[in-house]
């Protein structure tokens, strides 16, 4: 199907904005012009503060928003996108707020280290340790440590893999359930939805390569199963899987076949492909009802883990 009519105006509104190509930027000239697209608010919560956590290398700024009422809730540990290059806690607050508001979860939404100032292992190094203390000080928070998922979008989608498969190969923490929104998952570019979205459709291969440029130390690092969880010789034991991709997006297959993996390797996984649409369109719920539609069921999973977990 072609895209849909709402998501040919959001391209139509990017693309008015002039902005040049990532795979064209310097990592900051990036990082700002991802900043200052326009986004939506996102709905009120009870409460959203800023704190930081202990990490490998320093602390780690989180932002935690928690829904209104008594507690402990469970616990949505939140990695944000933008190809371990750019974005942050303020890119995807609004996103955070209806995860927080429709899973009835506090969301800690981990400002993890970007690249290529930190380069690969540093961004899960990272989400590891925010969700390692979450665990361990859910009390802090209002949470519930027994109720512990994780989450993310495009490179936060990948480092939601990885931050499960760490916390399985590591013994701890207990998640009960992993989220993965076109996660990126394998180092190669090769897949058929690259060739069919190579170009406009927000996300690009040449800024896949890109990023993956700046986020590597060398492409060797791209075999680790952390850094493609794809290469992961074994898959079992890990979190029931949600895993939601889009039509017109380069990730598309490596998703679905992640999917695929976790499925054959006995992980109870769902994924879904929303037609019509690009790679992004999860954090546009105000602007394409499909991105709505999206959150509604990633937040019903998310209720349905956290009652059994």
């Amino acid at each position: 199907m072609p895209v849909d009519a709402q998501t040919a105006a959001v391209l139509e509104a990017v693309e008015s904005l002039g902005l040049p190509p990532v795979n064209e930027c310097s990592p900051e000239d990036a990082r700002t012009n991802f900043d200052n697209r326009p986004r939506a608010a996102g709905p009120e919560v009870g409460k959203v503060e800023d704190r930081t956590v202990p990490g490998p290398a320093g602390d780690i700024p989180v932002r935690v928003f928690t829904p209104t009422g008594s507690g402990p809730f469970p616990i949505l540990m939140w990695y944000h996108g933008g190809g371990w290059v750019i974005g942050n806690v303020r890119t995807h607050d609004g996103l955070c707020r209806h995860l927080c508001q429709q899973a009835n979860c506090v969301v800690v939404s981990v400002d993890y280290r970007l690249a290529p100032e930190h380069k690969y292992p540093a961004a899960a190094d990272d989400c590891y340790a925010a969700t390692a203390w979450a665990a361990a000080n859910a009390a802090a928070i209002n949470g519930d440590a027994n109720k512990l998922a994780v989450a993310g979008d495009s490179a936060g989608g990948n480092l939601s893999a990885v931050v499960s498969l760490m916390a399985r190969d590591k013994g701890g923490p207990a998640i009960v359930h992993q989220l993965m929104v076109y996660p990126v998952t394998e180092f190669k570019l090769d897949t058929p939805s690259y060739a069919q979205n190579a170009d406009g459709y927000l996300l690009t291969k040449a800024g896949m390569i890109w990023f993956w440029g700046h986020y590597l130390g060398n492409e060797g690092d791209g075999a680790e199963p952390y850094a493609s969880p794809m290469r992961a010789s074994d898959l079992s034991g890990l979190p029931p899987a949600l895993v939601i991709t889009a039509e017109f997006d380069p990730l598309r297959d490596e998703g679905e076949e992640y999917a695929r993996r976790l499925t054959q390797a006995g992980v109870p996984t769902a994924c879904t492909r929303y037609d019509g649409v690009v790679h992004g369109f999860f954090g546009m719920p105000e602007l394409v009802d499909k991105g709505a539609q999206a959150i509604a069921e990633a937040c019903k999973a998310l209720r349905e883990a956290f009652d059994s977990g």
